[in-house]
């Protein structure tokens, strides 16, 4: 079955008590938490003490993302603030290598996250040392974005390479993701399916990611 994950972006943020509470009552695997600081995305969400409270109510895996500028200076407060998985942008480290140690160091998750543009031959050196890796499906920094369908190839090649090297890296898609395409995501490859408006805006909430988790996950590609 897919992991789904939650994009807590989506939810109501004047109750998020209750948005996180019905997440731990769902099927959902992770609660996905899009960390923005306004100059690497256009846009500004979470921070640390926010993080902090939302994991200590959740149940669930807690998949932070960092969509900023120097995450290195962060990775240890969002450690101790509760991130089971810690991911970075390619984009914005300059020794990617260091930056993923120094996660694995404080005890999470590494991923690395790659936005639209990006070419996913880049991780190829680093594919060995990543414990996940997020595609950006949508250009990153706001919630309720189309979906890019060119990521369907980009996740196709990316499987190739995580099976042509034996790996357990995860193949997380962030970005447009509903009901109506999970199947062929799924198909392409992915194995973790973030999911902000679709599930948070949903009439039955629970019985959305109910219908996301009972969806085939095998791969259709040919590695």
């Amino acid at each position: 079955m897919p992991i789904i994950a939650p994009s807590i972006l989506a939810a109501n943020f004047g109750n998020l008590n209750a948005e996180i509470e019905m997440v731990n009552h769902s099927e959902a695997d992770w609660l996905h938490v899009d960390v923005m600081d306004g100059v690497f995305v256009p846009n500004i969400s979470f921070g640390q003490s926010i993080v902090k409270k939302m994991a200590s109510l959740s149940t669930k895996i807690v998949d932070v993302h960092l969509m900023i500028v120097d995450p290195d200076r962060y990775i240890k407060e969002f450690s101790d603030a509760g991130a089971h998985n810690i991911s970075v942008h390619y984009e914005a480290c300059n020794h990617l290598h260091r930056t993923l140690q120094v996660i694995k160091e404080c005890g999470a998750k590494a991923g690395v996250a790659i936005n639209p543009h990006t070419n996913v031959e880049l991780l190829s050196d680093v594919l060995e040392d990543i414990d996940l890796v997020i595609l950006m499906s949508v250009n990153p920094g706001f919630g309720g974005q189309k979906f890019i369908n060119h990521t369907l190839v980009k996740i196709q090649r990316l499987k190739q390479m995580i099976v042509e090297r034996n790996l357990q890296t995860l193949i997380e898609i962030d970005g447009g993701v509903g009901l109506q395409n999970a199947e062929i995501i799924l198909r392409a490859g992915a194995d973790v399916l973030v999911a902000g408006s679709s599930v948070f805006h949903s009439d039955n909430p629970i019985e959305t990611v109910r219908k996301f988790k009972a969806l085939s996950s095998k791969p259709s590609f040919q590695a």
